[in-house]
């Protein structure tokens, strides 16, 4: 074979194969991130009797139920400082909230008495569906302050708690 065919073979080849790494390449720089879920607020933490529940167990959401702006976003500041994880802050304009109120379907859990000790004396515990992530805490106008409340509650029976994510 002629010098000069095996050298314009040669050429061809190596450009053919130049062309596909540059298609290859451009694909690979065009495609889109893989998509990675948002974290949750929350994940269940099922407990058994004898197990304690502690603020970093907890992720709560508070909603305003007054017309003091910003009341919920200080509550949740609050909550967290003392260890809760954060959930859902909004407001709640339909509801009738005095001081403050726990809504939830399970008054029995350990996760709803822990923040209904850290709300005070005149805070109540409505049988209502939550309404955010994690406990549910409406607070009215006239809420001023979380108490120091207890450092953790015992688990008397099976059930499960919305926890904050680790990590």
């Amino acid at each position: 074979m002629n010098i000069h065919v095996k050298t314009a073979l040669t050429l061809s080849v190596l450009a053919v194969l130049a062309l596909a790494g540059v298609a290859w390449g451009w694909s690979s720089m065009t495609d889109p991130f893989p998509h990675r879920a948002a974290p949750k607020d929350c994940y269940p933490t099922h407990l058994q009797p004898g197990d304690r529940v502690s603020p970093a167990h907890v992720t709560v959401s508070v909603y305003n139920a007054s017309d003091r702006v910003g009341l919920a976003g200080r509550t949740m500041s609050a909550l967290e400082d003392q260890g809760f994880g954060p959930g859902k802050v909004g407001n709640a304009k339909n509801a009738e909230v005095v001081f403050a109120q726990i809504w939830t379907d399970d008054r029995k859990n350990p996760a709803v008495k822990l923040v209904a000790s850290r709300l005070g004396p005149r805070a109540h515990i409505i049988d209502h569906a939550p309404k955010g992530t994690g406990v549910t805490v409406l607070v009215g106008p006239k809420f001023t302050e979380l108490v120091q409340g207890k450092p953790s509650v015992k688990v008397t029976e099976a059930t499960t708690i919305c926890s904050p994510p680790t990590g």
